[in-house]
């Protein structure tokens, strides 16, 4: 009768809940440190759309550190966006990283690069 009791249990130690609560508290730290990033890079790409309407070099960067400068864009500014021409169409592309300090010697770098429609 005692095998079967010990047969039937199921579920998590205490321990393992502590190890299962520590990881998800170390993601969502994680986590919570991403989503701004992500959320600058939607605002970069909106930006850069938005300067591609520029004719000229200086024109499309001008547009582009006004607009950085309405949806507080800090990670990239108009001297590093890269004007092309494709077609008679003006294309700005764009690269740039950012960094997130983990812990210790640890750090979670990010890397994002996209171009206008």
């Amino acid at each position: 009768m005692k095998g079967q009791l010990l047969a039937r249990q199921r579920g998590l130690s205490l321990f393992s809940m502590l190890i299962v609560g520590i990881v998800l508290a170390g993601a969502g730290v994680v986590g919570a440190q991403i989503v701004p990033t992500a959320i600058e890079y939607f605002a970069v790409g909106k930006a850069v759309n938005k300067a591609k309407e520029g004719n000229s070099v200086p024109e499309v960067r001008a547009i582009f550190d006004k607009a950085a400068a309405v949806d507080n864009i800090t990670s990239i500014s108009g001297k590093d966006l890269e004007v092309t021409k494709e077609s008679d169409q003006v294309v700005v592309s764009f690269a740039y990283q950012r960094e997130i300090h983990l812990a210790g010697p640890g750090w979670l770098v990010l890397k994002y690069a996209g171009r206008s429609k």
